[in-house]
């Protein structure tokens, strides 16, 4: 069972980075209305409850309210652009469209297929929380340079929700089941994360579950450094995304080999 296990790994150091040329190249012909795409939904929410909420909330934690949400958006857009790509577009490679056995018939492995795919999901987190940080930026809602130091915060958001969304993958009989975590995980993660409005308004047993959660520690991290103020606890900020990037990882490969043996 380990020897089984140990050859899912990937491979080597570089392989995945064919499996993501394959999909960046498959993206390109559609980038900008993917871009789009991923744009509309947090957009949509910082300039409506942006303005419309912020003309009545005032001023959060010394900031305007739109400013506030735009941090949240930030890590919302990462959350929500590798955890579509995940869920659909690498289901759909690995189901339906039978992409990832035709791989398994070349020198890459199960390991190295999803490693890719979790690369490019984080990539297009990257794309998406980095458009929406040069707007917010732009019309002076985030503070410029120390906006950039965002970025890296974005690809590790990306990371997360790619490998957490891949254990799902992994479960899923069919596209039906991504509404479930969709509603039940993605939309309560939103709220009680302090992406919309702060967490230490919520209830004392909500709090300590927000804490627990991953979008809490990406937003303690991107909205500071939006907002040009210091960063409290990045040590365990970091390693807390990063056991949520890891720990799912292993998990879904172990899951995909049982899957893709039947």
């Amino acid at each position: 069972m380990i020897e089984g296990f140990a050859a899912a790994l990937p491979a080597n150091a570089w392989n995945w980075v064919a499996v993501w040329r394959r999909n960046y190249l498959a993206w390109k012909k559609v980038s900008l209305v993917t871009i789009l795409g991923n744009l509309a939904d947090p957009m949509i929410y910082l300039f409506g409850l942006g303005t419309g909420l912020g003309i009545m909330v005032g001023r959060v934690d010394g900031a305007s309210y739109i400013a506030f949400l735009a941090a949240g958006m930030v890590a919302v857009s990462a959350m929500t652009a590798s955890t579509m790509e995940t869920l659909y577009a690498a289901f759909a490679r690995m189901h339906s469209q039978r992409t990832w056995e035709a791989m398994l018939y070349t020198h890459v492995t199960l390991g190295d297929i999803v490693l890719g795919e979790l690369a490019w999901a984080a990539t297009k987190a990257f794309l998406a929380g980095t458009a929406i940080t040069i707007v917010t930026a732009t019309l002076g809602y985030a503070a410029w340079p120390s906006v950039l130091y965002a970025l890296p915060i974005i690809a590790l958001t990306g990371c997360v929700f790619a490998s957490l969304a891949m254990v799902v993958t992994a479960l899923s009989p069919s596209y039906d089941y991504f509404v479930f975590y969709q509603t039940l995980v993605l939309t309560p993660m939103m709220f009680l994360s302090g992406a919309v409005f702060p967490s230490d308004q919520l209830p004392g047993a909500f709090q300590q579950i927000a804490r627990c959660m991953p979008l809490s520690h990406a937003i303690d991290l991107i909205r500071p450094v939006m907002l040009d103020r210091p960063i409290g606890g990045i040590a365990l900020h970091v390693g807390v995304l990063g056991l949520y990037a890891l720990l799912p990882f292993f998990l879904s490969m172990a899951l995909l080999r049982r899957r893709l043996m039947r």
